[in-house]
């Protein structure tokens, strides 16, 4: 039991050192990795981002408040949020835009991304990474 304890504290340890931590950092490029949708009346189920129009990175710049795709992606697409924050290591980033509503929340100790989107009737959640955009 304790050997267990102190490998899972190890590994929370080493992935925590090797996160990227985005204090500062104005430009970050994020990917989804893990997307549901639920319906109402309906269930929640996994969905790739290509049934659902979710470009595989962006680019989220927090200085001009604005996300777009990256030049490789097929779609160019530019979304403004209205709302930005950087409140206890947290960034919170809102916004609404053709009848749908967003958030995002950027751990910026670990770039860890939890994202919210919703219409009438229907909720998409994303989980993913980000990390400094500016790569020098």
């Amino acid at each position: 039991m304790k050997r267990s304890v102190v490998a899972s504290v190890g590994l929370v340890a080493s992935s925590m050192a090797l996160a990227d931590n985005l204090e500062g950092a104005d430009r970050l490029l994020c990917a989804p990795e893990q997307i549901m949708i639920c319906v109402e009346e309906a269930d929640c189920y996994p969905a790739h981002g290509s049934e659902l129009g979710v470009p595989d990175f962006i680019i989220v710049d927090l200085k001009n408040k604005k996300m777009q795709t990256t030049k490789a992606s097929e779609q160019t697409r530019t979304t403004a949020f209205s709302t930005m924050s950087r409140t206890g290591g947290k960034i919170f980033l809102q916004g609404v835009e053709n009848g749908r509503a967003f958030s995002f929340l950027i751990n910026e100790a670990t770039g860890s991304l939890t994202v919210a989107v919703s219409r009438d009737g229907v909720a998409v959640a994303a989980f993913g990474s980000c990390t400094n955009a500016k790569v020098e």
